[in-house]
């Protein structure tokens, strides 16, 4: 057994397999999944887990080198996501070419999460 980190099976090895420029979604529970783009479904009921709190989750492992955003978020509402997030340079983009990004992605992870446009696009960097 773990003692920290992720202890989802597949996140973990998707987490640990995200090379330089990979991008991982974390989304929220209405986010359309594209065809071909396998998805890690975290959601057990309505608003749990939250978005922000699997990205903390994968922060602690993964190196990001910048985050992707939708120009319609509730930046008021996502305080905690943006509180995480802060370090790094986040683009904003409309939630259309949020979508469409996605479908390039090397997972999308489906949180429970009911804030409209609660989603965060996390491009791999590397620590060296």
């Amino acid at each position: 057994m773990k003692q920290q980190g992720i202890w989802h099976p597949r996140l973990s090895e998707i987490v640990a397999s995200c090379g330089h420029g990979d991008l991982l979604v974390v989304a929220d529970a209405g986010l359309p999944i594209p065809k071909g783009v396998e998805v890690v479904d975290l959601i057990y009921k309505r608003g749990a887990p939250s978005v922000d709190s699997v990205v903390g989750v994968i922060l602690e492992e993964l190196v990001v080198e910048s985050v992707v955003m939708a120009l319609e978020s509730k930046l008021d509402q996502l305080k905690n996501i943006i509180e995480k997030i802060s370090e790094f340079p986040v683009e904003k983009i409309s939630h259309e070419d949020f979508k469409k990004i996605s479908s390039s992605a090397k997972a999308i992870v489906r949180t429970g999460e009911v804030i409209p446009f609660a989603n965060v696009i996390l491009k791999a960097g590397v620590n060296f």
